[in-house]
């Protein structure tokens, strides 16, 4: 039984490196493409 929380200590604390490590390496820069959007303006008169 001992074993099985070491294995679970183990994986939890290599997914929250993953996590990190991902977090600072992995590619996470917004792609921005330009949004041009008409305006009606004084539409109601």
């Amino acid at each position: 039984m001992g074993r099985i929380f070491k294995a679970l200590i183990y994986l939890a604390i290599l997914a929250a490196l993953g996590l990190v490590g991902f977090a600072y390496f992995g590619d996470m820069a917004p792609r921005r493409i330009p949004v041009s959007v008409p305006v009606m303006l004084n539409a109601g008169e």
